[in-house]
């Protein structure tokens, strides 16, 4: 016999649990299914944007959060490193015991007339009258959306953590170095930790890449897609084919980062090499191509997604973090919405108001996500392209214009959790 429940979400990330901890400031209880034996710390550290910040004022943990992780840059955006475990045991904290239920793994989802029948490796079935699928970029919900795996955009990234035990001495801002083909990054969490990454480009996985820019006009946003392959080597981009060969080994990671780091200073080049193996991982940088984000379904009836599962983007820009903040604050809020006075409401009434929801959910989503990945690619493939014109579009023309679009980006405002 199955279980009841109203909502539940797959996946204990930050966007489910940001979702999760929504819904509980507005009353709703849900069931949050992880398929890990307990929260998934994988990345070490995200970089929070003002509108990351926004969104955690939003859910009542900006505060704790911000006393834990410096500032960085200047006064304008509301910039800090966050540390992933943190945050996650920060939301985890703040939500009734039992929320979320480990080692859950969604093997299978039915549809059943107007509820969904999910059922997990454990032989147990859930009926759900709400399913949000929060369960990162292999997403067994976005797949029953009708959504195809995310892209590999043909470059991978290798990402540290590491911690001073007496302290790092580094200022706190970012510091980032552009080589030949690659470009690394080093900033500090707090005053002891210290998050650092490296990306290049590889040939392993990928013949073709997506360039998007903004160009004409649609709706509020200026858009362009042009997607094409091309010769890699004609365009003087360097690949390196080393993903394979690196994958199970931690050392040969640190070991090629060292070899590639190019012209770093000298503390910067020791943080890597103080990176204890196990704080080292390697990962293909994978999107979502935009146009599957204007085509596709974000939601269906009563079921929708939220976070990597919805919206994957490179790391160029440091958004795809605080989009799933953002994701959790408007998703509470329309279901908020839904479900409010649902006192001597009929199923059928309720279901509708569901599926109305989430509509408005999608509505308010889709655009913000297209402009994120499109914003995000395009950064990225114009910072990671190489050669003499490239080199001198970037540093000499496009910097302020590649720095503004992050700010622009920063800029949004999700809004509250309650709309009155």
């Amino acid at each position: 016999m199955e279980a009841v429940e109203d909502i539940v979400i797959v996946g204990a990330g930050i966007a489910g649990l940001t979702t999760a901890l929504g819904l509980h400031r507005l009353g709703i209880k849900s069931l949050v299914l992880e398929s890990s034996d307990g929260l998934r710390t994988t990345g070490f550290a995200l970089t929070t944007w003002t509108n990351a910040w926004r969104a955690l004022d939003a859910v009542g943990i900006g505060e704790p959060l911000r006393q834990q992780h410096n500032q960085l840059f200047g006064r304008v955006h509301e910039i800090r490193c966050l540390q992933r475990k943190t945050l996650l045991e920060t939301l985890e904290k703040e939500l009734p015991i039992g929320t979320i239920r480990y080692s859950s793994k969604v093997v299978l989802i039915e549809e059943l007339d107007y509820p969904k029948l999910v059922h997990l490796s454990d032989g147990s079935i859930l009926k759900a009258k709400v399913l949000i699928g929060c369960d990162g970029v292999n997403s067994a919900v976005a797949k029953w959306l009708g959504f195809k795996k995310p892209a590999f955009v043909g470059r991978s990234a290798i990402r540290g953590s590491v911690y001073y035990e007496h302290g790092h001495g580094f200022e706190h801002k970012f510091f980032r170095y552009i080589a030949e083909g690659v470009r690394s990054g080093v900033v500090a969490c707090n005053d002891k930790s210290i998050y650092w990454f490296f990306t290049f480009s590889s040939s392993s996985k990928s013949e073709f890449l997506y360039f998007l820019r903004y160009e004409l006009a649609l709706g509020n946003y200026k858009i362009l897609l042009l997607c094409f392959s091309y010769d890699l080597q004609a365009n003087n981009v360097t690949f390196i084919n080393a993903d394979e060969e690196m994958e199970e080994s931690p050392a040969k990671m640190k070991q090629f980062v060292l070899a590639k780091l190019g012209k770093t200073p000298d503390n910067v080049r020791a943080v890597i090499e103080k990176t204890e193996l196990d704080n080292i991982i390697l990962s293909p940088l994978i999107f979502r191509p935009p146009w599957e984000i204007l085509l596709g379904n974000i939601s269906k009836t009563n079921v929708c997604v939220a976070g990597d599962a919805f919206h994957p983007m490179t790391p160029d820009i440091g958004q795809g973090g605080c989009a799933a903040l953002e994701d959790g604050v408007v998703l509470a809020r329309c279901l908020g919405e839904a479900l409010r006075d649902k006192q001597g409401v009929s199923s059928e009434e309720e279901h509708k108001r569901i599926e109305m929801g989430l509509q408005s959910y999608a509505k308010e989503r889709r655009w913000r996500a297209f402009e994120l990945i499109s914003t995000a690619y395009m950064v990225g493939y114009i910072e990671q392209s190489n050669g003499r014109v490239w080199n001198f579009l970037r540093d000499k023309v496009l910097a302020s214009f590649l720095a503004g679009q992050r700010f622009k980006m920063a800029s949004y405002d999700c809004g509250k959790l309650s709309a009155s």
